[in-house]
């Protein structure tokens, strides 16, 4: 097996992968939103010590799983890049730590990689080449994976990311973080399907394949000081 780590940003997480057939054998996770929540978007200060405080308590938990037996484990795996560099830190000093005293290789793991590799959890066979589209809470990215190793960018934001827009727009609107799950609820809520969207389309007329997201927010933005007044009715 191997004992995966996370932090690249506001979520530790631990999990055992069985090699032979890549089955997620275990998976725990402490998510920090509500710590965040308040300010609107993740502090990395705050981030940095939250894991400090979570990830001793998920090793515990894959302890308890393992019967506190490590014979198993044949690898630790950690994300190295990209996320926020004093999380990330959290989890690479634990990683080095079990891979020195338990004596197993260390995987440093680009954690976009990781993203397009989690389709491959538990499926005993793999279907390559395919084309991916990875929306997360910093990137907005399409690539083309035609091996494990060989995975290119074929199109990216041209600004702000998907996720972050979503954030930015809730911050506007007071209501909170993540922004995701509350700006999707409210958009489907309030707006009929066959009603024309409001906001300008990015790159409607562009050849190129690109993302864009920093017009949206500003027009969000316009609309929301328009009708501020309006805005708790």
């Amino acid at each position: 097996m191997i004992l995966s780590i996370e932090s690249s940003c506001d979520d530790s997480s631990l999990a055992l992968t069985r090699i032979k057939d890549a089955k997620l054998i275990a998976h725990f996770k402490i998510s920090q939103e509500k710590h965040h929540s308040s300010y609107g978007g993740v502090v990395p200060e705050l981030a940095s010590r939250l894991h400090a405080e979570n990830l001793p308590l998920l090793l515990e938990r894959i302890k308890i799983s393992l019967n506190k037996d490590f014979s198993k484990i044949k690898a630790i795996a950690i994300t190295n890049q990209p996320g926020l560099s004093v999380t990330l830190i959290e989890g690479l000093m634990m990683a080095k730590a079990l891979s020195l005293s338990l004596n197993l290789p260390l995987i440093l793991e680009d954690h976009l990689r990781g993203h397009v590799y989690s389709l491959f959890i538990n499926e005993k066979q793999t279907c390559m080449p395919l084309s991916v589209l990875l929306v997360s809470g910093g990137h907005s990215l399409i690539l083309e994976a035609r091996d494990y190793e060989d995975i290119k960018i074929v199109a990216t934001s041209l600004d702000d990311s998907f996720g972050e827009s979503f954030d930015k727009v809730s911050k506007m609107l007071d209501l909170g973080y993540p922004g995701g799950p509350i700006v999707e609820k409210l958009a489907l809520d309030y707006r009929h399907p066959n009603e024309p969207l409001m906001f300008p389309i990015p790159l409607k007329n562009s050849p190129n394949l690109a993302f864009s997201f920093s017009g949206l927010k500003n027009a969000v933005r316009l609309e929301v000081e328009k009708n501020a007044p309006n805005l708790n009715e």
